[in-house]
């Protein structure tokens, strides 16, 4: 599997299983293909609903999705920040 299929296949979970949170301003951050495990590590960020104040800029979420080489999603890991 090349980056762009993974990194589409990550982001597309990501939309799934945070449909109810009204997630926004989804966007890749990092990339990292694990050569021993075969796994891709992509970092996406994005902002929740309840995060966003018209004054103060919206607070963003980090997730690191694992990708299998077969496109199976293997899990989801918040991601600190030094700002956390």
């Amino acid at each position: 599997m090349d980056v762009k299929t993974a990194v589409a296949l990550a982001k597309d979970y990501i939309k799934q299983i945070f449909a109810e949170e009204g997630i926004g301003d989804l966007g890749l951050e990092e990339v990292m293909f694990d050569d021993r495990q075969g796994v891709w590590q992509i970092t996406l960020g994005f902002s929740r609903a309840w995060d966003r104040n018209p004054v103060l800029p919206p607070r963003r979420e980090y997730k690191v999705v694992a990708v299998a080489e077969d496109g199976k999603v293997l899990s989801v890991k918040h991601r600190l920040t030094a700002s956390a």
